[in-house]
């Protein structure tokens, strides 16, 4: 049985959105610290937010 490389499919997850300034990681100082965790920046929660269409 083979080993399973999963930081390649979360790398491609993330990347893109890291990349367009979406997301931000919470300790940019440690990016392979197994507590990192990701946050919409601002940019990120106005994509996300609904759109007023009246």
């Amino acid at each position: 049985m083979g080993h399973i490389n999963r930081s390649k499919p979360h790398a491609a997850a993330l990347n893109p959105l890291l990349d367009s300034g979406l997301i931000e990681m919470t300790q940019p100082d440690s990016p392979r610290s197994p507590t990192q965790k990701y946050r919409l920046t601002d940019l990120g929660k106005q994509v996300l937010a609904p759109k007023d269409t009246h």
